[in-house]
């Protein structure tokens, strides 16, 4: 990098040799003018009179130039980025005056001799270049123009460019990264700093900078636990950690097997140990939900199971963590990065590598970062349970399609989001661990009772159910476990208006309680509701067959008060979807619970089973959450400045279908056994990948929806994706034939393709 004195002597020398050519090159016009009037005043079609007033206008507007263009000049500095190129005003200034003489050509050419062709031959000279004297006042150079490829694998770089046109003299941080005022300073701001634009677009290459390796601090598997419980311990002694704690000491030694068997399958050596803050907003006393108030007393706890699991996942991989969970936390955290309190985006400064948080905590964390949210916003991964759709996640268009959520708005790249299940192929799986209380031989010496254990811990679940549990009660014995508030001493934990009475509750059991219960079971009774908890899972492990209730219609925001809010349209066919679609028969059977035959043979179907076998698909062990995750934290990346050569998951894994019209992407790729990869959408958003697939086009379109790319069936038009942040695997429109990016995938570690698992 030049000094301020080296770039003081560059700027007076390019300011005295832009004079000197000044001079030269305007001498040379008023000769060149002369010329070509005294030449004029020659032809004998001319008068006198009109010889000479075209004399007069030439040289008038002549000196007119030049006085303008000494202006111009004048004012013009010479930034850090504009220094790069030594002779760029030089060009700038005989660019200008060769247009503007080839300009007074063609006007005396077109008076004197009417020779048009002429005319128009000069013209598309020119306009070779594609760069005009006007654009290079404004500061362009064709080392700076972005071609289509660059605009099609950085969409969001054009955008950008016309922010800092209006704002990059909001704040003096641009000017202090070299931002001046022009084109190329634009393009290179956004691509050295913040990473919107490509470097090879200035550059010449694409190449990201490789860390020093002599610097690096590398990720060593921990199975040390006690310093991890240490991170747990609440600095408010609200004990908002104890149920996560006491999850992960339970289960520790199932962790430390687990990631063991993994690093004799696969090489876990020569990770780069990352920075992570892990934000549980959901904890805050400002939050208002009360999770851990009402964590020991049948409150939800599945959301607490994920963060359990995540965080000893990201712990047992031997990544540096910073666990917070209250708002002061947090704050005092931001209060001491200066990075956060710029608008200049720059991710060279940054303290963490991934910040982990849910909606509440991102809310928390927006409010404390303010200007400088942008620059921290692609580290996000929101743990979210139920999804977030790309429509409801772009904050313009959710506001138009009145689509808007308290969940949703948040412009982040869809992958950004982590659910419990996967369920919505936009987002990502992050999951949990199923847990296993009970050691092998214990599991031996408990006999499976003729007993169904009902899925439903508070009183209100229970709500409309008694003619569906009459039903089971006549082939098994009921048992429950649900929270009941302290009564008086002449009540029990039985007494309910709710309950039937033939119900034998035992109330809320700890872990290793619950799962003896399960075991002793034949059937595990869903209710309907809560959707899409652990349980049914840790019922299946145990060997307990789960009902699963159907809805029909499918429950969701439009006809269902729970998803009203939900940032999602998807269609919840069944109170467990993930049971239903990836494991099914003999573990689950999906019923419709008021069809009392369907009850009743069903039941009888379990009870004539011969063994009760317990299931557990890999992706919800200790082991597949370590495997699942590592590849996010090694090969996500949602920072362009990041952004690597080559994708993830690679090309070879995907395949792009062609789909029927009004059918979703995520139908298309799973009628073909594979799922829809949105990180590869770009690669179906040209007229040439829709063509080359078998698509009729006719025309091509640019338009803002779900639904693209995508052939109009009715037309033929070809319609491309406008704003990447809307390429969606859910959205499907009856006239419209989606071209999709599908991905092969692991059976029972579905969120990874073949070979991805490294």
């Amino acid at each position: 990098m030049m000094g301020r004195g080296q770039w003081r002597m560059l700027k007076n020398w390019t300011l005295l040799h832009r004079r000197q050519t000044i001079i030269v090159l305007t001498l040379a016009f008023f000769i060149w003018t002369v010329t070509v009037v005294n030449f004029s005043t020659s032809m004998s079609q001319y008068g006198v009179r009109e010889s000479e007033k075209l004399r007069k206008d030439v040289i008038n507007l002549s000196e007119k130039y030049v006085k303008a263009l000494a202006r111009e000049n004048e004012g013009i500095v010479d930034g850090p980025y504009a220094g790069r190129f030594t002779a760029y005003d030089l060009k700038k200034t005989i660019a200008v005056l060769l247009e503007s003489i080839l300009e007074r050509l063609n006007r005396v050419e077109d008076q004197l001799f009417n020779q048009t062709m002429m005319n128009r031959n000069i013209t598309r000279s020119t306009e070779a270049s594609g760069i005009q004297a006007q654009d290079l006042l404004e500061g362009k150079n064709e080392q700076c123009e972005l071609t289509k490829k660059d605009k099609q694998l950085y969409p969001q770089c054009t955008g950008k460019i016309e922010w800092m046109k209006q704002m990059w003299k909001s704040d003096p941080c641009y000017s202090n990264y070299g931002v001046d005022g022009s084109l190329c300073s634009f393009i290179m701001y956004l691509s050295e700093v913040e990473g919107w634009c490509p470097r090879s677009a200035w550059h010449g290459t694409s190449t990201v900078p490789k860390d020093d390796p002599t610097i690096l601090l590398m990720a060593n598997i921990t199975t040390n636990i006690e310093p991890l419980m240490q991170m747990l311990v609440d600095p408010n002694e609200r004990e908002s950690y104890a149920w996560i704690r006491m999850r992960i000491r339970r289960i520790w030694d199932r962790w430390t097997k687990a990631v063991n068997s993994l690093a004799a399958k696969q090489d876990l050596s020569g990770r780069r140990q990352k920075k992570i803050l892990v934000h549980l907003g959901l904890l805050s006393q400002q939050s208002g939900w009360k999770f851990a108030e009402n964590q020991f007393k049948g409150g939800p706890l599945g959301e607490l199971v994920q963060w359990s699991d995540l965080i000893t996942t990201l712990y047992i991989l031997g990544h540096k963590l910073t666990i917070t969970s209250e708002v002061d936390q947090l704050k005092n955290i931001l209060s001491k990065l200066p990075a956060a309190n710029s608008p200049c985006q720059s991710r060279k400064e940054l303290p963490v590598h991934i910040i982990y948080t849910d909606i509440v905590g991102l809310r928390q964390f927006k409010k404390f970062v303010k200007e400088g949210y942008g620059k921290f916003s692609c580290l996000l991964r929101i743990v979210d349970t139920f999804g977030t759709e790309p429509a409801f996640n772009h904050q313009q268009f959710a506001k138009k399609r009145k689509k808007s959520s308290s969940w949703g708005g948040q412009n982040l790249q869809p992958q950004q989001f982590f659910n419990m299940f996967p369920h919505s192929p936009d987002n990502s799986f992050m999951g949990f661990v199923v847990e296993q209380h009970l050691n092998d031989s214990l599991v031996n010496e408990i006999p499976r009772e003729n007993q169904a254990l009902v899925y439903g811990k508070n009183e209100y679940m229970w709500q409309a159910k008694t003619q569906y549990l009459d039903i089971i009660n006549k082939s098994l014995e009921v048992h429950a476990t649900v929270y009941m508030d302290e009564r008086s001493d002449k009540e029990t934990n039985t007494a309910s208006t709710i309950i039937p009475s033939y119900v034998i509750n035992h109330g809320f059991l700890n872990g290793e309680d619950l799962h003896t219960l399960l075991r002793q079971s034949k059937v595990f009774v869903g209710l309907g509701f809560p959707y899409e908890g652990p349980a049914p899972l840790e019922a299946i492990a145990n060997g307990a067959v789960f009902l699963n209730p159907k809805f029909n219609p499918p429950h969701n925001r439009n006809n269902n008060a729970f998803f009203k809010g939900k940032p999602t349209e998807r269609e919840v066919t069944s109170q467990h979807p993930y049971a239903e679609q990836f494991i099914g028969e003999p573990y689950v059977y999906t019923i419709d619970i008021g069809n009392e035959e369907q009850v009743r043979s069903t039941v009888q179907k379990i009870l004539d089973l011969d063994t009760f076998q317990a299931y557990m698909p890999y992706e919800f062990t200790e082991e597949g959450m370590i495997q699942r995750m590592n590849s996010y934290i090694e090969h996500q990346n949602f920072c362009q400045f990041q952004r690597q050569p080559s994708k993830w998951p690679p090309e070879k894994a995907i395949t792009l279908l062609f789909g029927e019209p009004n059918k979703s992407c995520k139908d298309v790729c799973w009628e073909k056994n594979f799922i829809c990869e949105p990180s590869h959408f770009l690669r179906t958003n040209s007229m040439e990948a829709l063509k080359q697939h078998g698509a009729p086009c006719s025309t091509e379109k640019v338009a803002l929806d779900i639904f693209y790319p995508a052939l109009d069936t009715r037309t033929n038009d070809c319609i491309l994706q406008q704003d990447e942040l809307l390429f969606s695997c859910v959205g499907k429109q009856e006239n419209l034939r989606r071209l999709c990016p599908c991905r092969n995938y692991i059976k029972g570690q579905i969120a990874l393709c073949q070979g991805c698992e490294r």
